[in-house]
């Protein structure tokens, strides 16, 4: 798809598919990844350097933006800075052998995550999916809510920055409010990567959130012990384990 086709594509209120956008130098990696996502319903637009990257994020203002830990002209590093400073929007690294240390690099500059390059569609659509239209709307649990599209959070009407993790996990623990979830459920659907995150960086930014939240007595959420955690609407008879 042409940036003029996406452009079409996400204006005002008739925006309704998610929209990917590809920085990434390789042509034919991107036009292959474009065919199949835009098969799942995705409206995907690319560039071929970090300069161009950054001009399509500001005029097309993507729900997702994939880019290349090779990128050039701007490196990827300094992409993923630019575009997490100007909106608070997921950012995907897509990384093959050799590229540890822009991964850190990049993660550290506010990366959502890595993901395999090549690209693998299965991999990419649980983010896409997350970040598109008919999932935007305002969570509500008690005197917290959450802003899915303007990446939001109030506490009594009174807004709470959260970093980017913090605010995912805070969705995903609204999401399935007054459900148990387990460590498991959310290293898969929240760093999408469950075999790298320690059962212990959970507990931290579990720790975290709880602090930004005023949740100082853990009753908002609470620890299941040896299962999960459970975000309890007010009212209801859930029982820190």
């Amino acid at each position: 798809m042409t940036p003029q086709q996406a452009a079409s594509t996400m204006n005002g209120d008739t925006r309704t598919k998610p929209v990917l956008l590809i920085a990434d130098p390789d042509d034919a990696v991107v036009g292959d990844l474009a065919t199949a996502l835009e098969r799942e319903g995705v409206a995907v637009t690319g560039a071929p350097d970090g300069a161009q990257g950054l001009l399509q994020a500001g005029a097309l203002q993507p729900d997702v933006v994939l880019v290349s830990a090779t990128l050039p002209v701007i490196d990827a590093v300094d992409f993923v800075r630019a575009v997490r400073l100007a909106r608070a929007v997921p950012v995907l690294l897509g990384v093959g052998e050799g590229n540890a240390e822009q991964a850190v690099r990049a993660l550290a500059a506010g990366a959502a995550a890595c993901v395999a390059r090549p690209y693998r569609v299965p991999e990419l659509l649980p983010f896409i999916q997350a970040a598109s239209p008919e999932s935007r709307k305002v969570l509500a649990v008690g005197g917290v809510e959450l802003d899915v599209q303007a990446y939001q959070v109030r506490v009594g009407g009174r807004a709470v920055h959260l970093p980017l993790r913090e605010f995912e996990l805070l969705q995903y623990l609204m999401r399935n409010a007054d459900r148990t979830v387990t460590r498991e459920q959310i290293m898969r659907h929240v760093w999408h990567a469950a075999a790298t995150t320690s059962t212990n960086t959970i507990a931290v930014h579990v720790k975290r959130l709880r602090a930004r939240l005023g949740d100082n007595d853990d009753q908002l959420i609470q620890t299941v012990r040896g299962v999960g955690y459970r975000l309890v609407t007010p009212g209801t008879s859930g029982t820190p384990a």
